[in-house]
């Protein structure tokens, strides 16, 4: 049985996260620390689902989108403090959209090397991943790290 050692592991350097803004992105940032070199870069990013928009009035989806733009922003601040203190340089982003398309689009543009993600699943029997994290790890050009997120 092949049992890698440190010289034969991949240190990733540009590494993405994606957030939701739950504590649990905790349980994450540990998976992301095992397999990344701090000397790189953690880009953690925030998606807005426009999907949301499909079913309000005209007139609530600007209040909408700027109370879902302010908890992206606490989301990526309160995930970076964390980052930070584990020596990462920490880039920051919110973006709005499908949230598969922008966290693959994103890897495309940054030049991704790694993803780590969350994943709380649906029913076991009809799906192991959530949606979101299905769609990215089919379709994603960089290696995709999943992170059950479930309460066990």
């Amino acid at each position: 049985m092949y049992v890698p050692t440190v010289s034969s592991v991949t240190m990733y350097r540009d590494v993405l996260v994606p957030t939701d803004g739950s504590e649990t992105i905790e349980r994450v940032f540990e998976h992301t620390a095992e397999v990344t070199d701090t000397a790189g870069t953690v880009h953690l990013l925030y998606v807005i689902d426009d999907q949301v928009f499909l079913t309000l009035a005209d007139e609530m989806q600007d209040d909408v989108l700027v109370d879902l733009r302010e908890e992206g922003a606490s989301a990526v601040r309160a995930a970076r403090e964390p980052l930070e203190q584990r020596g990462y340089e920490v880039s920051t982003s919110i973006r709005e959209g499908k949230p598969a398309d922008e966290i693959n689009a994103y890897v495309e543009e940054h030049d991704i090397d790694l993803v780590t993600m969350g994943t709380r699943g649906d029913e076991y029997t009809q799906n192991m991943l959530g949606s979101t994290a299905q769609n990215v790890v089919t379709n994603c050009p960089a290696p995709v790290l999943t992170v059950d997120l479930r309460e066990n």
